[in-house]
């Protein structure tokens, strides 16, 4: 990830709720034209248990505040 996208990503992360639902409604209204190669098996598994991963991680949270 480029150092761009990490600051977008942040500035993204810092807003407020209302304005994140704003700005992802815009990114998938102009995403959904292109063209994206099919995932591999191995990008499918990674990405599964990132999101495995942050479950836990909430779910731990959760548990012990």
């Amino acid at each position: 990830m480029t150092t761009l996208v990490k600051e977008l990503l942040s500035t993204f992360d810092s807003l407020p709720e209302s304005e994140r639902l704003e700005i992802a409604m815009e990114i998938l209204k102009r995403v959904t034209n292109l063209d994206f190669p099919p995932l591999s098996d191995d990008d499918l598994v990674w990405n599964a248990e990132e999101i495995f991963l942050e479950l836990d991680q909430q779910e731990t949270d959760y548990e012990y505040p």
